[in-house]
């Protein structure tokens, strides 16, 4: 499963704060292909989720949702929230990667 740090599940309660998001919403975390270096982290909010297709934990306020494909990528990464002059975003640590692109978005296993 994936692992959001608090820090990361403010900043993501704070987005869904400011835009409004209906209670319910679920941030969906996955992977997709593409990239320089064959696959794309995904991040983004779902009306909903289906607990025959995802894994779906609440952590530290927020419902966390991962497909079961993606979550054989994804199985012990962690996303955080880095907030510091030289780079803002959400970061992936995922101890399955064996090579990364220099973008930070892309990865190969």
């Amino acid at each position: 499963m994936v692992t959001v740090t608090e820090k990361a599940a403010k900043e993501i309660k704070r987005v869904m704060d400011e835009q409004k998001m209906p209670e319910g919403m679920v941030l969906r975390i996955g992977v997709s292909g593409g990239g320089c270096s064959g696959f794309q982290y995904k991040l983004g909010f779902d009306e909903a989720a289906d607990v025959a297709k995802d894994f779906v934990a609440e952590q530290h306020g927020v419902k966390v949702a991962v497909d079961k494909k993606s979550d054989l990528y994804l199985d012990g990464t962690t996303v955080d929230f880095h907030d510091a002059l030289d780079k803002r975003g959400f970061t992936f640590n995922n101890p399955n990667v064996t090579k990364s692109c220099g973008c930070g978005s892309s990865f190969g296993m």
